[in-house]
């Protein structure tokens, strides 16, 4: 039905005088899809942030559809972003750890292996599928990638927590005396030497590279930023404007962790991670210094698409493959199911469309339809994502009104909704409920699963999670996974 659509295009434009050149244009816009690696959309000024710089990210909104209910469907990196790019929740792929999915799916095309199929140009810059960082990065490595989707890919080495420069190591390192240490590790290091030293700066020079190359014909672009993903490695300037006794932490409840089942207390806490106020503080700096780090090598590659005259031919696309906590509830990094880490920033600019704020649930799941749709692609009965094409005419519209989002198999799932945040440990229950009225306490305090008051509503979160559940196992890939 797309296709079609796009093929009516191409002859009314043909026969209105634009020409061939035109109606390609028209019919086939490009696609620039930016992903940043463990970003929270509370480290973004145009999500709200008064202390974090990022302009460029914001000028993007400022141009385009910015979703504040946008859900990942895996709190970590691997299974979250198998799902994007195959169109599939991680149950029905069974995709829950570091890899592409391509043994799940088959020859189904994956959502850029889908424009390649449909005469697209497309091309990888780093971090697309699952690498690991550092490892990955440091050996310039291709990770867990999907060679299928690409016509052709590029990695992006960088130093990582080895880079020359001003290091610390803030976690188990209560006396200061660690040296700085690799692995997945909060460390911060004010690096010496340009942006192009690092992998960012490397994969923006490539992406505008990119641009000029194949600006002539139908791309495909996946730009893949791996900052702030610890370490915190970024040039010193960057934390020129973070200095870490200016930061300030999140609030904290006293007893906070009283009335949160042990399966949800986070496997990174200010606890475990030795953290003492001092290093709170310097991780969130760091942190703010790599967002900033990456917003401008996003404005570099939005500068390269505005200089090659394609800002009205380009469908733009960014986000992240999941949030992160910054010390909220004492939590840090990722894989809880509460909001922080959950919720994704999401912002898609599409040529000929408003600026808006969009608060309808979306899921990052519902990119491969959306964005097939908006460039006259099939869109593929089977995947299991919605359209979100009504939205960029009507924001105050809804395609969804709950997000759907897990950390494993059957260790957590949330069920995020207007009022109620309900997250369930194991399909079962038995590992623990939290609920939570994020009407009058979205900072998610008081879970409410155990309040006699509020046992209708827990009853009603397990029959829509077991239903939901039915439904994400349906799929056309077999039985089970």
């Amino acid at each position: 039905m797309r296709a079609g659509f796009g093929l009516l295009l191409f002859f009314l434009v043909s026969f209105a005088g634009g020409g061939e050149a035109r109606a390609a244009d028209v019919a086939r816009p490009n696609v620039l899809f930016i992903i940043s690696d463990d970003l929270t959309a509370t480290a973004l000024s145009c999500y709200g942030n008064t202390v974090c710089r990022t302009p460029n990210i914001d000028r993007l909104a400022g141009r385009g559809t910015r979703f504040t209910r946008a859900y990942c469907q895996a709190t970590f990196c691997g299974p979250s972003r198998a799902s994007l790019m195959s169109g599939y929740y991680p149950h029905a792929t069974g995709v829950f750890g570091y890899v592409s999915g391509r043994e799940a799916i088959g020859d189904r095309a994956t959502w850029a292996q889908h424009f390649k199929n449909s005469g697209y140009y497309t091309a990888r810059v780093s971090k697309i599928f699952h690498m690991g960082v550092p490892g990955d990065i440091e050996k310039g490595s291709d990770g867990t990638d999907d060679p299928a989707s690409w016509t052709e890919r590029f990695n992006s080495p960088g130093p990582e927590w080895k880079a020359a420069g001003t290091g610390e190591t803030l976690e188990g390192n209560p006396d200061g005396k660690k040296p700085v240490v690799g692995g997945n590790t909060f460390v911060t290091v004010a690096a010496d030497g340009d942006d192009l030293v690092h992998s960012d700066g490397k994969t923006a020079a490539k992406a505008c590279e990119l641009i000029r190359l194949h600006k002539g014909e139908p791309f495909f672009l996946g730009v893949g930023f791996v900052r702030p993903h610890v370490p915190f490695v970024s040039p010193r300037s960057y934390h020129v404007p973070y200095p870490w006794e200016r930061m300030t932490l999140p609030e904290k409840a006293p007893g906070d962790w009283d009335d949160i089942p042990k399966a949800g207390i986070n496997y990174k806490t200010s606890v475990n991670m030795k953290m003492d106020v001092t290093r709170q503080q310097k991780s969130v700096a760091g942190y703010y210094a790599a967002v900033a780090y990456m917003d401008a090598q996003v404005g570099k590659v939005l500068d390269a698409l505005h200089e090659a005259g394609l800002d009205d031919k380009t469908i733009v696309i960014f986000t992240s493959d999941h949030g992160y906590h910054l010390g909220e509830h004492d939590f840090w990094a990722k894989v809880s199911c509460h909001d922080e880490s959950a919720a994704v920033p999401l912002i898609i600019s599409v040529p000929g469309k408003r600026p808006a704020v969009c608060r309808s649930f979306v899921e990052l799941l519902d990119l491969y339809p959306t964005i097939s749709s908006l460039c006259g692609l099939d869109v593929p009965a089977r995947i299991q994502g919605k359209d979100l094409t009504p939205l960029f005419d009507d924001p105050g519209r809804k395609v969804r009104d709950a997000a759907f989002t897990i950390n494993g198999k059957d260790n957590a799932f949330l069920l995020r909704e207007e009022k109620w945040a309900y997250i369930q440990y194991g399909e079962d229950a038995k590992k623990g409920i939290e609920l939570f009225d994020m009407e009058r306490d979205p900072q998610q305090f008081t879970n409410l699963a155990d309040s006699p008051e509020h046992q209708p509503v827990v009853a009603e979160f397990k029959g829509k999670l077991a239903a939901k559940l039915a439904e994400v196992w349906r799929n056309d890939l077999g039985e089970k996974r």
